[in-house]
């Protein structure tokens, strides 16, 4: 996006040159019907041609106008001398302007703006239309939101949207390869190093490519995509099992039926004191509970307790083995 947005000032510093260009034609030149032909073709190829040309020319007339007022009296001096010295402090003020419009565009033009959680931290955005996004930990994310539409790019970790739907501004998030686009959403969105997970709560989303290589999918409620480089699969949850997958949000991560080696894994995500299972025999036993995401040494006690597996601390790593 932040790409697109230079080319459209680039777009738009190109025509105000041009007008800038047939502004001083006509201040300075024999203008004549040609000339004045050439110029109503080209405003009438765009709106933004007209825009830039009277916006060009209300300016030119009122900083004339204010020197004009400040010319002390003096003698005529020859028509050519005094042509040329007009001509240069004409174009000389045009750029001058020119360079007053750009600056105020790129002042006034809406920011991207970023956030970023650390290790362990969470973080609410509330946007001004009244969406929220949640970052999980370790996670970070750019906005940029404007007439047009609004714009998030997840550039890692995890977030949960709650978007205030608008017919007339999209709201698209960009996540890898990804395209999310908001139908009246609230969804989740994981993006890893080798995958990209979207679960939807509430509403419909469209998932597409940024290529468009691919069919779009309008998720429903319950949908959860699973998508890796050449591979995407959608598998359906329930509500609890959405609800349980939100546990972050509150601080606790729930476990049904979860591997010890994806527990691990979440705990992993959330703290700097990081938990090691000795043997993939041991990984693949069950857990269950509600445990605080950053409470590593009540899920060691709990692993030794109820499922009777050695817990060891090595050089500040817990080693769960049996």
């Amino acid at each position: 996006m932040s790409e697109l947005r230079n080319d459209e000032t680039l777009a738009v510093t190109e025509i105000d040159m041009r007008a800038a260009d047939w502004l001083q034609r006509r201040q300075f030149w024999n203008w004549n019907e040609g000339d004045q032909a050439a110029l109503d073709a080209w405003l009438a190829q765009s709106p933004a041609h007209e825009v830039a040309y009277w916006r060009l020319e209300a300016a030119w007339n009122e900083t004339h106008r204010l020197a004009a007022l400040h010319r002390p009296a003096r003698e005529e001096a020859p028509r050519v001398g005094r042509w040329r010295r007009f001509s240069s402090f004409g174009a000389g003020m045009l750029i001058a302007i020119i360079v007053g419009i750009g600056a105020w565009s790129y002042l006034t033009r809406p920011q991207i703006q970023n956030y970023a959680t650390a290790l362990g931290e969470r973080r609410t955005v509330a946007l001004n239309d009244g969406s929220r996004i949640e970052l999980n930990t370790n996670s970070a994310l750019r906005v940029l939101a404007d007439a047009d539409g609004r714009k998030v790019w997840l550039d890692r970790g995890e977030a949960y949207f709650e978007i205030t739907h608008d017919a007339r501004r999209s709201f698209v998030v960009i996540a890898g390869d990804k395209r999310i686009t908001d139908l009246g959403t609230k969804f989740l969105v994981r993006r890893d190093a080798d995958h990209l997970s979207v679960a939807l709560m509430e509403g419909r989303a469209k998932l597409d490519a940024l290529d468009d290589t691919a069919k779009a999918l309008i998720l429903k409620p319950g949908d959860v995509i699973d998508a890796k480089p050449h591979n995407v699969a959608l598998v359906r949850k329930s509500e609890g099992e959405l609800k349980d997958a939100l546990g972050w949000r509150h601080g606790v991560l729930i476990f049904k039926g979860t591997t010890l080696g994806e527990a691990v894994d979440q705990f992993n995500r959330y703290n700097s004191s990081k938990i090691l299972v000795a043997d993939a025999a041991t990984a693949r036993i069950s857990i269950g509970g509600t445990f605080q995401s950053n409470n590593v040494t009540i899920f060691a006690d709990a692993v030794h307790d109820l499922l009777g597996l050695h817990v060891e601390n090595r050089g500040g790593v817990i080693v769960i083995s049996r």
